[in-house]
């Protein structure tokens, strides 16, 4: 006996699609659901007389499996999310489905069926073909800003339907945000609870433009499938897009920091996609820079009203005007006092470095961080304590701008920490002359290597002794210890910019397991990249 919450109908419920399913944020009913185990389904079995089960593709967050299947009537794939027991503690599961029947959109998943049998109960939805926003900037890296903003600018789309119905999506995610192999955005896994809020929802979008510009999540998360953590200042706050990586339009890098400041009045979901629908149209034209200024119309306020700032941001601006007022100020008598000594001639500062002021007084655009040729003499490996460096002659593979070449590190069959051998091996960089960098980007053949970045004054030699006093004196790039990546592209910033460097030691310290499947640990490192100004 099994009872139907939604039969045939377009909704949006449990599981992401395809790769990651359940990321996000879990209930209070997820924490307490157990892995499926008793009743566990089998390759072949027919549910409900209809759907056949196919492959079990993965297990979600909180514990359910999700496999793909077979609508054995309609003959079309389906995904398949269980959950064991049923009764009680798949309420909210189920009731989810039927609060999401009420909405459909071409950006949300759409819902089968919701059954449950008592000792299981399961979840039937479409199958897209195609990968997580989460995998998919995790296998190419952050995304240019035109594909992020038509991501962004569909998510919104669906919360605005979303929103119409009086309903909380609440778990706005990478992992529940969705990329078919046709292009489609489709956003999953609703499970919202009472901490959830339709302005928790716009806010998230925020964060999809973060995630999808930096490869970082702006929002703490704990667990295995954490997503890495944000680069932030000392007050926690998160750096801005353009801080990270260059190529970012400054309207774009203001639009996704506000979304993530609470105290910037955030938008109403349909006033987002309006704003994301005209950003979207001038990336197609490439036209960033001539967007003009925000034009969101929070819903109840007054209408036709411009750009809405809360009270703390105009007294940031204003204060800015202050300094900036002062900075002149005191240039200005400077420049008249060398205009009175004789034979002196006031002249500009040479280096115009980050928010300096131009001829005319204005505060000059912040330079955008620029690509390091480097070549095979800038580089050597580093291996400490033995300095053995086997694999010494591979490391201008690392910057010959070559996907296809790559140094390959020994197989360490015991341990991932080079077999507790050493404390792990790199490529230094000598820049040859200090300059101001802006980040480090590094391309492995594999997720799960633990990669950090130092920096140092010399390079006291190619030896053992050398490569022991690199590791003694070499300061370590951010405050906190590195994790195991996510992804095979890692991005690394931190950099201050009234520092200068040019002795620069990529060092991995721990290995992911071999992916050619002989075991052991291993990695490839096809590119290192240095942008700077």
């Amino acid at each position: 006996m099994h009872t139907t919450a939604c039969e045939n109908t377009a909704c949006n419920t449990e599981g992401g699609l395809v790769t990651q399913v359940g990321e996000g944020h879990e209930t209070a009913a997820d924490e307490a659901g157990p892995v499926l185990t008793f009743g566990a389904p089998t390759v072949g079995e027919i549910l409900a007389e209809r759907y056949q089960l196919e492959e079990h593709v993965n297990n979600d967050s909180a514990g359910r499996q999700v496999w793909r299947g077979i609508d054995v009537i309609l003959r079309r794939p389906v995904a398949v999310v269980l959950r064991h027991p049923g009764g009680d503690s798949a309420t909210e599961m189920l009731q989810a489905a039927v609060d999401a029947s009420r909405v459909i959109h071409p950006n949300l998943v759409g819902v089968y069926d919701a059954i449950d049998e008592q000792e299981r109960a399961y979840v039937v939805r479409e199958w897209v073909d195609g990968e997580s926003l989460r995998d998919l900037v995790g296998a190419e890296g952050p995304l240019d800003p035109s594909r992020a903003i038509a991501i962004a600018h569909a998510v919104a789309d669906a919360l605005t339907s979303v929103h119409a119905t009086g309903m909380v999506h609440g778990n706005v995610h990478p992992g529940s945000t969705l990329i078919a192999d046709d292009g489609r955005v489709v956003l999953a896994d609703a499970r919202a609870d009472s901490a959830d809020s339709v302005e928790l929802d716009v806010r998230a979008v925020g964060g999809i433009l973060y995630f999808a510009l930096t490869g970082h999540w702006p929002h703490a998360e704990v667990g295995r499938a954490a997503l890495q953590d944000a680069n932030r200042d000392s007050a926690g706050n998160p750096a801005a897009p353009r801080q990270i990586r260059a190529g970012v339009p400054a309207y774009l890098d203001d639009l996704t920091m506000d979304l993530l400041d609470r105290r910037v009045a955030a938008p109403a979901a349909d006033a987002l996609t309006a704003e994301l629908g005209r950003l979207d149209a001038a990336a197609e034209d490439e036209e960033f820079e001539d967007v003009g200024p925000l034009r969101f119309v929070q819903g109840g306020g007054s209408s036709g009203t411009d750009q809405i700032r809360s009270t703390p941001k105009i007294l940031i601006g204003v204060g800015a005007l202050v300094i900036i007022a002062i900075v002149g100020l005191v240039f200005g008598i400077r420049a008249i006092s060398n205009s009175t000594k004789p034979g002196t001639q006031a002249t500009a500062p040479v280096d115009a470095g980050v928010g300096q002021q131009g001829p005319d007084g204005a505060q000059a655009p912040a330079p955008t961080p620029e690509k390091i040729a480097l070549t095979a003499d800038m580089v050597r490996m580093v291996d400490p304590p033995d300095g053995q460096r086997k694999d010494s002659d591979q490391a201008k593979y690392t910057v010959d701008g070559d996907t296809e070449t790559a140094w390959e590190t020994s197989r360490y069959e015991r341990q991932s920490n080079f077999g507790n051998l050493k404390p792990g091996m790199g490529v230094l960089i000598n820049l040859g002359s200090p300059r101001s960098l802006a980040e480090v980007r590094v391309a492995t053949s594999t997720p799960g290597a633990t990669i950090e970045v130092r920096t140092g004054k010399n390079d006291p030699g190619d030896s053992s002794n050398g490569d022991s006093k690199i590791m003694k004196d070499y300061q370590r790039l951010g405050d906190e210890a590195p994790e195991p990546s996510t992804g095979t592209k890692q991005f690394f910033s931190g950099f201050e910019p009234d520092q200068k460097y040019q002795y620069v030691l990529v060092f991995i310290t721990d290995l992911p397991e071999a992916e050619d499947g002989r075991g052991g640990y291993k990695i490839s490192v096809s590119e290192i990249e240095l942008y700077g100004y």
